[in-house]
């Protein structure tokens, strides 16, 4: 989805005061058109009585358009980093969004700030790793985001990693980027709860003329509160007793909200955490190997050892102990 042709207008203008030596080509490229879009902007744009005028790029007569931000080197290239890494950019919606309001605040930045940042190099760089099939969620960010605006019901095919491909109607609350992924969250009709729905896992989605009422009890602030990541179930305490390295990193670390982490000796930490649902916190559990004893609850030490003796099945070949 690109921008309309009125807010590449403003994009373009941005872009002119922000930057020299920009050609057509280079326009194009930054629009996502073509040349001969770009021929009929520069067209639009002069019809406007805004003075352009090509000298090797294309450049503004004036320019007066809008006041300077009172902006330091150091603030700047903060909400550079903030922008550049923001987890947005993975959303087409919001994609341009952003690349049109990055250009906005380069078109007014002073030109003290504007020498000064070629000469300063970003001390802090952010990577925000998603593991979604990000092609596959563009397709449904617009659909839903305007569905949870208008409070419209949605009709979508949805592949479960634990109950497969079934066919549902929700009503969808909000968006998260949360565990290196966008979801929606979502009253299921079909299961009568709430429910979080990765978004590269929706099969099809549209929306219907039916109207839904929002709970307002259901915020993102306090939604997954208790959850290890993302999924919730039955609160539950759990106690692992962590060594060696691993009790290094762990005490050295915060993983969670409410954990609380007790030094027996040196090399040896207590690491208390109540969690809702026990899948998620197993998995991180396993990672440490050797260097972590589950002591509660019992029913996490069991799903553990069966693990256990599956591995021990697969790499050892004979029958694993009891």
């Amino acid at each position: 989805m690109g921008m309309s042709k009125s807010a590449r207008l403003l994009y373009i203008l941005n872009l002119l005061r922000a930057r020299r030596n920009l050609n057509a080509a280079r326009l194009a490229e930054e629009c996502g058109v073509t040349e001969r879009s770009i021929y009929r902007d520069i067209i639009s744009l002069s019809e406007a009585n805004i003075p352009i005028y090509y000298d090797n790029g294309y450049k503004l007569a004036s320019d007066s358009f809008l006041p300077p931000l009172n902006f330091t080197v150091e603030e700047y290239l903060c909400l550079k980093t903030a922008l550049e890494s923001s987890p947005l950019n993975k959303a087409e919606p919001h994609r341009e969004t952003l690349k049109a309001a990055w250009a906005k605040i380069e078109a007014v930045l002073p030109e003290r700030v504007r020498r000064e940042q070629r000469f300063h190099s970003p001390a802090t760089h952010i990577d925000i790793t998603s593991t979604q099939e990000e092609k596959k969620a563009e397709r449904f960010y617009s659909v839903i985001e305007n569905a949870i605006s208008e409070a419209l019901c949605l009709k979508m095919e949805y592949d479960s990693v634990n109950s497969g491909r079934s066919s549902r109607v929700v009503e969808p609350h909000f968006i998260i980027f949360r565990g290196r992924a966008f979801y929606f969250v979502a009253y299921c009709r079909l299961r009568r709860e709430f429910r979080t729905f990765r978004m590269d896992r929706v099969v099809s989605i549209k929306p219907t003329d039916e109207h839904f009422r929002p709970h307002l009890g259901i915020r993102p602030e306090d939604y997954f509160e208790g959850s290890w990541e993302i999924y919730k179930g039955e609160p539950v305490d759990v106690v692992v007793r962590f060594t060696g390295p691993a009790a290094r990193l762990v005490r050295h670390s915060r993983h969670h909200p409410r954990e609380e982490v007790e030094e027996i000796d040196t090399d040896t930490i207590e690491y208390r955490v109540r969690v809702n649902g026990m899948d998620e916190i197993a998995r991180w559990i396993l990672g440490f190997g050797d260097q972590a004893e589950v002591i509660q609850p019992v029913a996490l030490r069991d799903r553990l050892a069966e693990i256990g003796r599956y591995f021990w099945r697969v790499y050892d070949g004979s029958t694993p102990p009891q």
